[in-house]
Order: C-alpha cells, then sequence, then structure tokens
C-alpha cells in the first residue's frame, strides 16, 4: 500500500509556468527540519530550484525550526538544500534547462510512506497575456459549474 499525504503546493507554480514534464526527487534535510516539515510547517511560495555544478538545490523555502525542539543554534529556515537524483536524471534535466526559457519549478512537497519527496517540472515562464487566457478559462468554468448546478 502506497500512502501519499501532501504536505504543501506551490499554488502559483502552474499559474505563472506552463508544466512540460514532472519529476520526483528526494531532499537532503536535518532531523528537525523533517519534523517540522511533517507537521506541516513548509512554505514553497518564492522557491525555486538552481544549479550549482552538477547538482541542483531547492532554494529559498521556508522550513520553521520545530518548536518542540527548542532554540536550534545556527538554524537558516531559507537554506539551500540539495535535491537527491539519480546522475542519468541529472544529465537529462541539464540538457532540458539548456533549451531557452525552460526552468525548473518545484510544485509540492509530500510524504511517500515515510520519506519526504519533492515534485517539480520542467516549466516555461507563461507571458501576460497567458495568465489572462488561464484566469479566463477559470472564470467560465465557475459560471459553467453554477449555471449547471442550478438546473
Amino acid at each position: 500500500m502506497n500512502t501519499m499525504k501532501i504536505i504543501a503546493v506551490n499554488k502559483k507554480a502552474t499559474f505563472d509556468y506552463e508544466i512540460l514534464d514532472r519529476y520526483e526527487a528526494g531532499l537532503v534535510l536535518y532531523g528537525p527540519e523533517v519534523k517540522s516539515i511533517k507537521t506541516g510547517h513548509i512554505s514553497l511560495k518564492n522557491s525555486f530550484i538552481a544549479r550549482k555544478d552538477s547538482e541542483f538545490y531547492l532554494i529559498n523555502t521556508n522550513i520553521p525550526p520545530y518548536q518542540p525542539a527548542g532554540k536550534i543554534a545556527n538554524h537558516n529556515p531559507t537554506r539551500p538544500r540539495k535535491i537527491l537524483l539519480k546522475s542519468s536524471e541529472i544529465k537529462h534535466l541539464i540538457g532540458k534547462i539548456a533549451v531557452g526559457g525552460l526552468t525548473l519549478v518545484p510544485l509540492r512537497v509530500y510524504t511517500k510512506k515515510r520519506l519526504i519527496k519533492l515534485e517539480f517540472a520542467v516549466g516555461r515562464g507563461k507571458k501576460q497575456f497567458d495568465k489572462r487566457q488561464s484566469i479566463a478559462k477559470k472564470e467560465f468554468k465557475r459560471k459553467m459549474e453554477r449555471v449547471l448546478k442550478s438546473f
């Protein structure tokens, strides 16, 4: 049985980016960070994935300290966290993002069995008119659902 619990979702990612491919990876975390994430204290807002040498890092993700653990020395809630990928996946992703305009976007953090996983995607930034089209589609869908609900 594959138990999965979604902990955090980056809602702006699908609005700001056109999602092309999705990937799953692990994260390098310290003990108190794991407990903090499992209690739901993580924010993917304004986070992104950057490449340093031949590794990828999750940047600007806020994981506050785990409160019951007390004061933790030198805890940086937004420190870069290494993303665990196979070398073949890393080479594949480096080739993908070498294409102009593509970037890696974190989508959600969840637990899979007892492990914490990150789902991220290769995405292309949307232009302003694309965002307006997305908003118009959502509003039209809501109106249709209201009309259908009244019948």
